[in-house]
């Protein structure tokens, strides 16, 4: 429990203090774009959830809000790979890692809310009391 909490603190924190915290509604011109939903558990869009996005080297975290369709855009970023995850509600997507991006490539990505424990997928495993 006290692993789930520090994570899911650790999260809420990169994503308030990462650039930046408005849904994007157009594409910029330069460097590679992430475009995409955010479903929750049930497949239906999420409006106003977060999307984080950061080098999969844990480096430049950055995140957005999805608008009242559940659609976000990242944009101008470098050719680099990429890990993603969103957050609404309590509930997490996993993380889709390691996302390759060139430098001017467009990608699209689903990112679906879980419910429960495993909405915390990349926590550690937490043992019960017995």
């Amino acid at each position: 429990m006290k692993r789930n909490l520090i994570f899911a603190l650790i999260s809420a924190a990169a994503i308030f203090i990462a650039l930046p915290v408005q849904a994007q509604t157009k594409p910029k011109k330069n460097g590679a774009t992430f475009t995409g939903t955010v479903l929750d558990a049930t497949g239906r869009p999420v409006k106003g959830a977060s999307v984080m996005c950061q080098t999969s080297s844990g480096l430049k975290p950055r995140a957005v809000h999805t608008d009242s369709k559940g659609r976000f855009f990242i944009t101008g970023l470098k050719r680099e790979n990429y890990d993603l995850r969103a957050y609404a509600n309590g509930s997490y997507s996993d993380w889709d890692k390691n996302i390759p991006m060139g430098s001017t490539q467009t990608k699209e990505v689903t990112l679906q809310l879980l419910n429960g424990d495993t909405a915390l997928s990349g926590a550690m495993p937490v043992k019960k009391k017995q």
